[in-house]
């Protein structure tokens, strides 16, 4: 009898718990949905040349000292899409947001919404070599997959032809 009401008390506190949960979830993306507002409206237009991009770790990325100090502790060491810069004479380190960091070209000019040092939208793209787009090189897993999508074809290729056996 004892068994069972310790699996109440369990079961119950897991449901406390997940209910808290759903609560504090549905608060903090309220919260996230008014600074994404807020960001936005005080946005600003700015042309920039990109100079590179890549996703690093918050206390390698240059970032002004100020920005540091207000950056939580546990997020310091987490990469961050980090983009760097020229916005008239200066190079800066730019914080992008994650849906249009790979949208973003790299060595071309960019128009995009800035609001402080976070890129929150590229408005327009201008391509400096219209028609010249590199080729990439395919990656590793591209390549395995194709080798062993052909060597399984060769394979059923094999096991299907009909084999020649030597009566004796």
């Amino acid at each position: 009898m004892s068994g069972w009401i310790i699996a109440i008390i369990v079961l119950v506190v897991i449901v406390g718990i997940w209910v808290g949960l759903y609560f504090f979830g549905k608060k903090m993306q309220k919260k996230q949905e008014a600074q994404q507002e807020q960001m936005r409206a005080s946005a600003q237009p700015a042309s920039l040349l990109v100079i590179d991009k890549k996703r690093m770790k918050v206390k390698d990325a240059n970032l002004p000292k100020i920005v540091m100090e207000q950056v939580p502790k546990h997020l310091r060491n987490s990469k961050m899409p980090i983009v760097k810069a020229k916005i008239g004479p200066q190079v800066m380190s730019l914080i992008c947001d994650d849906q249009i960091f790979e949208d973003i070209p790299v060595k071309r000019e960019v128009k995009a919404m800035i609001s402080g040092i976070y890129i929150v939208s590229v408005k327009n793209i201008r391509k400096n070599n219209a028609g010249t787009e590199e080729k990439k090189k395919p990656s590793l897993r591209y390549r395995l997959l194709k080798k062993q999508k052909q060597l399984q074809s060769e394979l059923e290729a094999e096991k299907s032809s009909p084999k020649k056996q030597k009566h004796k």
